[in-house]
Parts: C-alpha cells; sequence; structure tokens
C-alpha cells in the first residue's frame, strides 16, 4: 500500500470517527437535521463555504480555467459572481432567516420555513419544495460522486465505477451516523484543508517555473490571442457568456444546504463574525483556483481533462507524503458537499414528505432514522446518475445550482423582505422559476438567447409571478403581524 493510500485512510477514519461520536449525541430530529441550532460562529461560516463549494472548487472552476481563453475569462467572471453573491447572502439573507425561522416560525427545514411563513395548511409549498430539493440534489450529489470517482481514477488507477461506490460509501457513512453536526465539524476540518491546498499548489508551480513571467511567456505561446479579461466573441464583449458567469452569483439565496448554516448558528449576533470569515475563504480559494487553471495550462497545455489539473500537478511536483496531504483537500471539497445535501435531502424527505403522507405517528429517534435510511437511498441513485465517466462536474453542479436559484432563491428574498408576498404568489413563483430553469437548460442546443445561464430567466421569471400573483391576491392579517413582528 502507497503512502498516499495509507494517508486518505487516516483521513476518511477520522471523518467517520466524528460520525459516530456525533450519534449518539442524536436525541430528536433538530438535533439530526439542525445540530440544535448551536453552532458557533467559525463552523458556521467554514461549514457554509465548504459545503457551498464542494468538488467543483478543485476540479470544475480550474477545469474551466485550463481552457484558455474562453474558459479563463468564464472563470474569473463565475468566481466574481460567486464572491458577490456569496456576501450579499451573508449580508442579508443569514440574520434574517436565522431569526424568523425560530422566533415566528420555529422552522427547521426549508420547506417547513415556506410552509410556516405562509401559513399553507394544504402543505403545497412544502411539497413541492421538497421535490424541487430531491431532484436537484440527486444532480448536485451525483456532481460529487462523479468528482471523487475521478480523484480515486486519477490518484490510484482505479476503474471509475470502483472509485465512484467507494468515495459514495464513506460520505454515506459519517452522514447518516451522525447527522448535521456530523456534517458541520467535518466540513470545517475540510474547509481548512481546502485553504491551505490551494494557496500552496499554485504557490510552487509558479516558482518551479522560474516566477510569474516565465508562466506569462509560456501562456502567450499557446495561442496568438491575448488573454483578455471578459469574454470575447470576436472583436466584442460576450455579454451572454458574461452574464452568465456573474449570475452564478443570484444562486445562493436558493441554495438550503447553505441556507440551513444560517439557521443552525447559535446566535443571530455571531452571524456579523461568520461573514468575515466566510468572505475571506471564499475570495483566497475562488483566486487561486483560478490561478491553478492557467497556471496548470503553462505547466501541462496537452492534458486530456482538464478537470484533473490539480490532481496531476500535485503528482508531479511533490513527494508521496506531501502529494497525499494535498489531495486530500480534493476528497474534503467532494464530502463537504455531498454530505450537506444529502442530510438536507434526507431531512426533507423524512420531515416533510413522510410526515405528510404517513398516518402512523412516529417519534423522534424514528424520524431521525427514517432520515438515516433516506440518505442510504439517495445516495443509491446518485451514484446512478454518475455511473457515465465522462459526466462533468461543472455541468452537473451547474444545471442543479442553477435550479435552486430559480425555485427558491427569489421566494427566500421576498419571503424575508416583503411583507405583501402571499401563499399564491409564493407557489407560483417557485413552480414557474422551476419550471423556467429546466426548459431553458434542455433548450441549450438550440443557441442565441438560450445559450445564456438558465438561472438568470428562471430567476426573473419567478420574481415577477412573485410579484403579480401577490398583489392579485389577498394577505391575510396574521401573516402580515406576524412579519412585522419578525422586524424582518
Amino acid at each position: 500500500m502507497n503512502t498516499i493510500a495509507v494517508i486518505f485512510i487516516i483521513y476518511l477514519a477520522l471523518m467517520v470517527a466524528i460520525g459516530f461520536i456525533f450519534y449518539n449525541k442524536t436525541k430528536n430530529i433538530s438535533d439530526y437535521t439542525l445540530g440544535g441550532r448551536k453552532l458557533n460562529s467559525w463552523v458556521t461560516a467554514m461549514s457554509a463555504q465548504a459545503s457551498d463549494m464542494s468538488g467543483w472548487l478543485l476540479i470544475g472552476l480550474p477545469g474551466l480555467a485550463y481552457g484558455i481563453w474562453a474558459g479563463t475569462s468564464e472563470a474569473i467572471w463565475t468566481a466574481v459572481g460567486l464572491a458577490i453573491g456569496t456576501y450579499l447572502n451573508w449580508l442579508f439573507v443569514a440574520k434574517r432567516l436565522r431569526k424568523y425561522t425560530e422566533t415566528s416560525s420555529n422552522s427547521i427545514t426549508i420547506p417547513d420555513f415556506f410552509e410556516n411563513r405562509f401559513r399553507d395548511t394544504k402543505h403545497i409549498l412544502r411539497v413541492v419544495s421538497s421535490v424541487f430539493i430531491v431532484i436537484f440534489f440527486l444532480i448536485y450529489t451525483a456532481a460529487q460522486f462523479s468528482a471523487g470517482a475521478k480523484l480515486f481514477s486519477t490518484v490510484f488507477g482505479l476503474d471509475y465505477t470502483i472509485g465512484l461506490i467507494i468515495g459514495a460509501l464513506i460520505i454515506l457513512s459519517y452522514t447518516a451516523l451522525g447527522g448535521f453536526s456530523a456534517v458541520c465539524w467535518t466540513d470545517t476540518i475540510q474547509g481548512t484543508i481546502m485553504f491551505f491546498a490551494l494557496i500552496i499548489v499554485p504557490v510552487i508551480a509558479i516558482a518551479d517555473m522560474g516566477g510569474s513571467g516565465e508562466v506569462a511567456a509560456r501562456l502567450a505561446q499557446l495561442t496568438p490571442e491575448k488573454l483578455g479579461f471578459f469574454p470575447m466573441d470576436g472583436d466584442s464583449v460576450n455579454v451572454l457568456l458574461l452574464a452568465s458567469a456573474l449570475g452564478w452569483g443570484l444562486g445562493y439565496f436558493g441554495q438550503p444546504h447553505i441556507l440551513v448554516r444560517f439557521m443552525a448558528i447559535e446566535s443571530p449576533d455571531n452571524i456579523k463574525k461568520s461573514r468575515i470569515i466566510a468572505m475571506t475563504w471564499v475570495i483566497i480559494t475562488l483566486s487561486t483556483a483560478v490561478i491553478i487553471g492557467m497556471v496548470g495550462k503553462a505547466m501541462l497545455p496537452d492534458l486530456k481533462d482538464g478537470e484533473t489539473i490539480y490532481m496531476t500537478m500535485i503528482h508531479l511536483m511533490f513527494n508521496e507524503v506531501v502529494s497525499g496531504l494535498l489531495l486530500t483537500a480534493i476528497l474534503a471539497a467532494i464530502m463537504s458537499t455531498a454530505s450537506s445535501q444529502l442530510l438536507v435531502t434526507a431531512s426533507s424527505v423524512s420531515k416533510d414528505l413522510y410526515g405528510l403522507i404517513s398516518k402512523n405517528n412516529v417519534d423522534e429517534m424514528g424520524m431521525v432514522w427514517i432520515s438515516r435510511i433516506t440518505v442510504v437511498l439517495v445516495a443509491a441513485i446518485a451514484i446512478l446518475l454518475a455511473l457515465d465517466p465522462n459526466s462533468s462536474v461543472f455541468g452537473l453542479v451547474s444545471c442543479a445550482w442553477g435550479g435552486f436559484g430559480s425555485a427558491f432563491g427569489p421566494l427566500i428574498l421576498f419571503s424575508l423582505f416583503w411583507k405583501r408576498t402571499t401563499k399564491q404568489g409564493a407557489i407560483a413563483g417557485m413552480i414557474i422559476g422551476g419550471a423556467v430553469d429546466l426548459i431553458w437548460y434542455y433548450m441549450k442546443s438550440v443557441g442565441g438567447i438560450f445559450s445564456i445561464y438558465e438561472i438568470i430567466p428562471g430567476f426573473i421569471a419567478s420574481s415577477i409571478a412573485i410579484i403579480l400573483i401577490s398583489l392579485a391576491t389577498k394577505l391575510p392579517k396574521e401573516i402580515e403581524e406576524e412579519f412585522n413582528a419578525s422586524k424582518c
């Protein structure tokens, strides 16, 4: 057994051990899905960002930047959009959502919040939002499993399918055992590893090639075109591509696995500290991920799969001990996001769907076990979706991110900031946003206006539907009073 394998095994054993620790501390469904709202500022920030970025940060984004030149410009503006979206989410949504979900509606899942916020006694919002969560998180989790399979395939030469199953089983184990607290604490460890690994690799690579001047010279030799800051279409800026890249930032307002971190922080007063920590992490990691793709292109211009550039660079530059430590960053990124997505999906199915359709009264620990079983089932389906070795991590993440941003993003904002939002407007906005996003996604092959990232038309359509239908329907007095009392 080589050194890298030993390091991986030790690291994975540590993650599973954390799952066992929190297994014995889980007493009810709130503990399992929201950690009892006891997260401190550091864990909230690191967990939110580690679960946010995923294997995409070390595989998908560097792979996009590797595709000099248009790819680099798109990667840069995607990173800018994500950084802006992260900041606005922490600034405007985090504190209000934390206060509203505890003091006014006592909600522990996003579907739970939507139903309580709008007094939806027919459970339409709960069911529709839960269905969207299952659909989009299956795609999102499949992306993480695909990234894990590429990692094991590249590092150990394993068959893609075998690597896929190994990675999925490891993530499944500690998620099912420890629930939300285990996921958040492992996220914090994983986010720290990702942070330092993303800094070390490009710094050493640039030094090995003789400095930034040599890197620039090598890149210049690859094409007669000059690397531009804006994505170009001939002699003009490619507006659709630029808008699509920046549009990633809209997705933050609707990502359940990030929003639940806001709901779980110990006190709303801790949000500001968490925001500072989160933004420092985000700006540095996004910047270095793009740099890795560009430096990697200069070092290895003929790589067949650009999404393996980070792994390949590590193999060339470091010994097995250092390589093993740096490669765990990818594993950390994959595990942090996949575990969060599995848990949110399981929570939605057990609390938001099973609780509605089952006529049997289930106690708190019974609901926990239903959640654990759901984690297993969702993981199995995600494995099937990720079986294609040619799956693009960037493409899969893009699809799921856009879906959540369109279906949930506008509704989260209107729920927290516009008291005139009605139940009918909420239902219409969610369904129309999700539907437009999916239709736009499948029309991409047509080109033209359909080449813009689907989150943009989906977000706009959802917002318009919420406004128009809300203005056309009556706002119950008790909803208005609750909104005013929440000081949102």
